[in-house]
């Protein structure tokens, strides 16, 4: 069951997925998740020290899901699913 916790950045989601497709990164994005296992831990705490860099792009909300995304395999299995899910829509 979705916990509250990631319920609101999966609200960031289709946001993200038209970005990606919009820039042709979708594929690539789907490659990296797959592909990331421990490193994608890595990579949420560059994003958690990171934040505000992405501030001007990016509120701390998404910064935040996206991060949790990163952290937890699940997340990042769903996300893919999603993307590939909402490419074929």
């Amino acid at each position: 069951m979705l916990s509250e916790r990631n319920a609101e950045p999966r609200a960031y989601w289709p946001g993200w997925a038209e970005f990606l497709r919009r820039h042709g990164l979708e594929d690539l994005a789907v490659w990296v998740l797959e592909a990331a296992g421990p490193l994608a831990v890595f990579g949420a705490q560059v994003l958690y020290f990171g934040g505000p860099l992405f501030r001007p792009g990016l509120t701390n909300a998404a910064v935040n899901g996206l991060a949790d995304i990163l952290e937890d395999e699940d997340e990042r299995q769903s996300f893919v699913k999603f993307l590939r899910e909402d490419g074929k829509a």
